[in-house]
């Protein structure tokens, strides 16, 4: 079974993917932050990260560092979900590391589909 941690601050969105993936046999995780989602990350593996940018306490750039930065973690996809959406964010994002770059608004079918591209 796939593992994903969903981390963003909007419950609407969580809630959605969530439900989106747990339909497609995923085993979902959920983080409302970065910190959250680092201390989630030190206990269980997951194939891949669905990453918010700008949320409360650790945001979603010094999250991707710290992804990059542990061994153990290093191989784990990460798809920055955000509603950044200039030329400049999207750099930014994929120069630290991240494997994909979705801008909100968004379809489910597109983030599925990305998804499954990436773990195949």
């Amino acid at each position: 079974m796939k593992k994903i941690l969903i981390v963003d601050d909007e419950p609407n969105i969580v809630m959605t993917l969530e439900y989106a993936f747990k339909k497609r046999n995923f085993e979902v995780y959920i983080a409302r932050d970065g910190g959250e989602a680092l201390q989630i990350l030190k206990s269980n593996v997951v194939d891949v990260v669905l990453l918010d940018i700008m949320m409360p306490n650790v945001d979603g750039y010094q999250t991707l560092k710290q992804i990059k930065n542990d061994k153990k973690l290093s191989n784990t996809k990460v798809i920055f979900l955000t509603a950044k959406y200039k030329a400049s964010d999207i750099e930014k994002g994929l120069k630290l590391g991240a494997d994909k770059y979705i801008t909100k608004p968004f379809s489910i079918k597109k983030i599925v589909s990305e998804v499954h591209e990436l773990l195949n």
